[in-house]
């Protein structure tokens, strides 16, 4: 009878890689549009620079740099084709989706009796003491977490804008199961959070929304400086995402 592989253990350091991967393609909104409107449109031939362009009002060349860069994470095929006429135009460049739907199969996984435990004993103390202790926690761990994102000269505090460090601390985020994004908002910045890795545990126990806020408040501490996060919206609130603004 024949066995079948065992699937391989997915390390922390891959699982890191391939939420890089993708929010790297596909982290930006526009592009997030531009490839799925390759994916719908123009199967056959594919899409130009110009079309794009033209369909989401950007510049010629600003349309190129988002088609390359999913190309280069091979989420577009691309073609070069020649003038028919003969001419010294440059070739066009057309961009074409895989027929295969982009996909992460990597479970985010939760130890929900951790989660359990924690928030029973976090029910114990009192609402304000919970929600210091919690976010004391999350500090911490955001911290280290800071701690392995190294800047530009491979330094990791003190060396980044705020943007950049927000855009840090939301992929950091994403690769702890938190889909997180950064937005503007009026003049306030956000970090959006899609989906909440402590689960049941959290709408059972929302003082452990105070741990994400800790985490974003460690990590921009170590890589920026002093902030003052506050949470805007929250899912075991009844919110459709968890927002943290600034």
């Amino acid at each position: 009878m024949a066995q079948t592989a065992p699937t391989p253990t997915l390390t922390p350091g891959a699982f890191t890689a391939a939420v890089s991967a993708i929010t790297n393609a596909f982290g930006d909104p526009t592009r997030r549009a531009i490839y799925l409107f390759a994916h719908e449109h123009e199967r056959d031939r594919g899409v130009t620079a110009a079309q794009v362009a033209e369909r989401f009002g950007l510049h010629p060349n600003v349309a190129r740099h988002h088609l390359d860069k999913l190309a280069a994470g091979g989420y577009l095929d691309v073609n070069v084709e020649r003038s028919e006429t003969g001419g010294a135009g440059r070739p066009s460049k057309r961009y074409r989706a895989h027929d295969e739907q982009v996909t992460l199969s990597v479970p985010v996984k939760t130890d929900d009796l951790v989660l359990t435990m924690l928030g029973r004993a976090l029910a114990r103390l009192s609402p304000a003491e919970a929600e210091a202790m919690a976010e004391e926690v999350g500090i911490e761990y955001g911290q280290a977490m800071a701690a392995g994102l190294a800047g530009p000269d491979g330094v990791a505090g003190g060396q980044r804008s705020f943007r950049a460090a927000l855009h840090a601390v939301a992929d950091a985020l994403t690769a702890h199961g938190f889909a997180a994004h950064t937005e503007k908002r009026g003049n306030e910045l956000r970090i959006v959070n899609n989906h909440c890795p402590f689960g049941a545990a959290a709408i059972e126990n929302p003082v452990i929304c105070a741990v994400d806020r800790g985490m974003v408040k460690g990590m921009l501490a170590s890589l920026y400086g002093d902030t003052e996060p506050e949470t805007a919206a929250s899912l075991p609130h009844g919110d459709e995402v968890c927002v943290t603004s600034f």
